[in-house]
């Protein structure tokens, strides 16, 4: 399998901390998207929504969206389980998962379109007001996390999941690439991230 990846982008790098998770290798294609390399009529083929990362399977059928991947890679290898194993599990890790890619990174994202740095990536209209929203968004949201792990040791209870990926590369961006580091009195918080960023899968991807 071939894992088309733009370095410094966070969908990607949630596919590749799942196959490290998982002891899955791929080969990595690296896509500049600075050259646009990702809307070539070749790339679009694989992925129409001209977006990274895409996974191409042996036989050229060809997934995109992180999510979608994760999943896919969890059905052929089950171990170990990522996205829950019972009825209520599962669709508690699913509640959870959305709950910050809904809650937490669209709110990272509009922060991000209406900031400093995205305007040296690609030409922007933005909206100061939409930024000030978001950013208090986020930090309200890391309260909560943090109010959440004062009982919780991972995001969806007692375990490693999709969802600990998804909050670590949601903060970890916000943190470098958008100004918005959580406060350093979410001891709870900050407790968690460096569990997680401990793990040998992490520590792997992220060269530490």
């Amino acid at each position: 399998m071939k894992l088309y990846d733009a370095p410094g982008t966070p969908n990607p790098l949630r596919v590749r901390l799942f196959l490290a998770e998982k002891g899955v290798d791929v080969t990595i294609i690296r896509c500049d998207t600075s050259k646009n390399e990702h809307q070539t009529p070749e790339f679009l083929q694989k992925n129409p929504s001209g977006k990274v990362p895409v996974l191409e399977l042996d036989d050229g059928r060809c997934l995109g969206e992180s999510v979608a991947i994760c999943r896919y890679i969890e059905g052929i290898y089950p171990s170990p389980n990522l996205f829950g194993n019972d009825p209520f599990e599962l669709a508690y890790i699913e509640m959870r998962h959305r709950q910050i890619e809904l809650e937490l990174w669209t709110q990272i994202e509009t922060s991000w379109d209406n900031g400093p740095l995205v305007t040296r990536v690609k030409p922007a209209d933005q909206i100061p007001a939409a930024k000030r929203a978001s950013d208090a968004n986020v930090k309200r949201y890391y309260a909560r996390l943090d109010e959440e792990f004062s009982v919780a040791e991972y995001v969806a209870g007692e375990k490693f999941t999709v969802a600990d990926i998804t909050l670590l590369v949601g903060i970890n961006f916000a943190t470098s690439m958008v100004d918005l580091k959580p406060d350093d009195a979410h001891v709870n918080l900050w407790r968690w991230h460096t569990l997680v960023s401990n793990r040998p899968s992490v520590r792997q991807c992220l060269g530490q």
